[in-house]
């Protein structure tokens, strides 16, 4: 029989599970995770890596596209959608099957089944977990953690059916790719799949309830997706909403209200895009102390809970809904229950957000907007992708990089791109964001040439009347 009792029992094996049992392996405690899917959760299996490997396909398909403009000429190309599906899921399990791998490697306990909180006895806390062979395993630990994720939110007269209405699993794994959509909502899920799919030649439409689409973003950055995609075909309606889907012979058609107008559109699939829920349920909450706001559980800034011995992280316990969120803030748990020196709380304004469309775009921190609400006053620097030499060599010499500051501290406050690999380069700025750089010490660093990272450089050198190449 395997051990059942442990010092830390993880609930979910998702991006902040797994790590933070790895973490919590790392400093002496018996850990174990409950998983009921997949090791990886969603973020590995079914969002951020297959969806990744899919856009490097429409990246790809695209350069082919645009093969003569590099000298380069190319007949007869195509593409065949069940092996670009089959090449991303095989992604998504060479990464699912690491994680399992870091699981053994680390001493982790692993059960596959779900848990639920079954009360405490002795200072220690009791779970029952139905396991996915039948049985049942009752599990014993001093503390755990609730890293149960979420899943997609369905609205009434939206609900996917697994067929004609799609959420992001559909999406990823169609066994024909349509040939026209709709995808309602333009957060970076909805846009990914716009992107990817109207790269790859659909006829897409996007519908976002909002006055623009991307709307965490600032709105410079908004409005610049917005023209990109439209150049390359997309319809975009914002301010609108979506009627009952009709479904008919293998068609949907929506009515949509946008600008006070309503039409009717008709395509082979939707994608429902419009946020998510957290998995909340049936995890023995009630009659705990743990707190539930709008499906996601209410923590401090420690991941405590409010019910002695349980935390939550990730996806469940609020946004962002980043994986990178989670996976950081299960260090951060795990540091704080096991009494490590030096544990730091989460700054969200330090958690870069990226969106993997074509043109790519990523943020930190505050938008001008949001730091002017805010009563600062702003010095705002931007540099185009048109002045820099890389971006031109590539072949990719639309967009921006924008940079807020604090007028009086010279405080980063934010920063916002939009182009050609942004979603690489935005941990310049997080790196200085950390260590509480100024301005004076980003101006100082020397970036090398010719890459795109200079135009980070640029950017702050432009928010201070000082740019070199405009």
């Amino acid at each position: 029989m395997a051990d059942t009792s442990f010092d830390l029992i993880v609930v979910g094996g998702g991006p902040g599970g797994y790590v933070a049992a790895i973490r919590a392996a790392q400093l002496g405690l018996k850990t174990a995770v409950v998983e009921r899917e997949n090791m990886g959760g969603i973020c590995l299996n079914w969002g951020c890596i297959p969806t990744k490997a899919l856009l490097r396909t429409s990246e790809v398909f695209s350069l082919i596209k645009h093969a003569e403009s590099f000298g380069i000429s190319v007949k007869d190309y195509s593409y065949d959608a069940k092996k670009v599906v089959e090449r991303s899921r095989k992604v998504a399990n060479q990464l699912s099957n690491g994680v399992k791998m870091l699981m053994r490697k680390n001493k982790i306990t692993v059960f596959d089944g779900d848990a639920k909180l079954a009360g405490s006895e002795g200072g220690q806390r009791k779970l029952a977990v139905a396991m996915k062979d039948k049985s049942n395993v009752a599990l014993t630990a001093k503390n755990v953690i609730l890293a149960t994720g979420a899943r997609a939110r369905q609205l009434p007269g939206l609900e996917s059916d697994g067929k004609l209405v799609w959420t992001y699993r559909e999406a990823m794994v169609p066994p024909e790719f349509p040939k026209s959509l709709l995808v309602i909502g333009s957060g970076a899920i909805g846009i990914e799949f716009a992107s990817f799919y109207r790269t790859m030649g659909a006829e897409v439409t996007v519908a976002e309830v909002l006055e623009r689409i991307l709307p965490v973003e600032d709105e410079e950055v908004s409005a610049f997706a917005k023209r990109a995609f439209e150049k390359q075909g997309m319809k975009i309606l914002t301010a609108a909403t979506v009627g009952n889907l009709k479904k008919a012979n293998d068609k949907v058609t929506a009515t949509i209200t946008s600008g006070g107008k309503s039409q009717e559109i008709t395509v082979d699939r939707v994608i429902s895009a419009v946020g998510i829920v957290g998995n909340v349920e049936n995890l023995g909450l009630e009659g705990t102390k743990v707190k539930v706001d709008k499906t996601h559980i209410v923590i401090d800034q420690w991941g405590f809970t409010g019910e002695p011995n349980v935390y939550a992280l990730g996806d469940v316990a609020g946004p962002p809904w980043l994986a990178h969120k989670a996976m950081h803030e299960g260090v951060v748990v795990v540091e704080k229950i096991a009494g490590f020196k030096g544990v730091h709380p989460m700054k969200i304004e330090n958690i870069p957000g990226c969106t993997y469309c074509q043109p790519q775009v990523a943020s930190i921190g505050l938008t001008e907007a949001a730091a002017k609400a805010k009563g600062l006053q702003v010095k705002v620097g931007k540099f185009p992708f048109m002045g820099n030499g890389k971006a031109i060599a590539l072949g990719e010499p639309e967009g921006f990089v924008k940079t807020v500051f604090d007028a009086k501290t010279g405080e980063l406050l934010g920063a916002h791109m939009i182009g050609a690999e942004v979603t690489e380069l935005i941990h310049g700025y997080s790196v200085a964001k950390t260590l509480e750089t100024t301005e004076v010490e980003l101006m100082e660093t020397v970036f090398p040439h010719p890459t795109l990272s200079e135009m980070l450089h640029e950017a702050v050198l432009a928010a201070y009347g000082r740019p070199l190449h405009i």
